[in-house]
């Protein structure tokens, strides 16, 4: 049988075509892998600093129960994600929210980022917006902690935190996709209510 110069142009055309496709699937896949990785679900840890001292009335740090609270916290997380850990962590500039975190900062090597303890909703935006995909640590206290869980589209039902309630470990999962998560643990000594 003998190829016509038709056949074979037909042959050449087909051809180009399926190499065509292939590179516009290969460009495709690439470009939704890159997407779907771009867009990976954000985890934000609150936590209410631990337990402070009542001396200085002004500004104190933490008690020896708080200290081994924030000891127990950094035990906690410092594993938190077994690839790389919590990527940033945000506290407000009082010293018992500084100390609560201290011991996690050390072990991971991490700067303490300060944020405005008024205003929990530019920093919720501006970690959703900075640290997308990454795990954050926030530090607050009773009554900004679940203002906090609010402002990112979370749970607006955060039940209120007691004076005297520091073990809560809130962790707050933002998808790129999908409804928004929150997850409530306990760590350190337990709370007891008091009747």
């Amino acid at each position: 049988m003998v190829k016509t110069k038709s056949d074979i142009e037909r042959r050449r055309r087909r051809r180009h075509r399926r190499i065509q496709v292939i590179i516009i699937y290969t460009a495709i896949a690439v470009g939704l892998a890159w997407f779907f990785e771009s867009q990976a679900t954000t985890t934000v840890i609150f936590v209410r600093h631990a337990e402070k001292s009542a001396q200085p009335a002004e500004n104190p740090g933490l008690s020896e129960a708080g200290k081994r609270r924030a000891v127990e916290l950094a035990r906690q997380l410092v594993d938190a994600d077994v690839v790389a850990g919590v990527d940033a962590i945000y506290s407000t500039s009082y010293k018992r929210t500084e100390e609560t975190v201290q011991p996690v900062a050390t072990a991971l090597s991490l700067p303490i980022s300060s944020y405005d303890a008024n205003d929990t909703a530019s920093i919720m935006d501006k970690i959703v917006r900075e640290h997308k995909g990454e795990i954050i640590l926030v530090v607050g206290h009773s009554n900004t902690v679940p203002l906090l869980i609010g402002n990112m589209g979370a749970s607006k039902n955060v039940p209120e935190i007691d004076e005297n309630e520091y073990d809560n470990i809130y962790i707050v999962s933002v998808p790129w996709f999908g409804k928004t998560k929150t997850i409530r643990l306990r760590y350190g000594a337990p709370y007891v209510p008091v009747q």
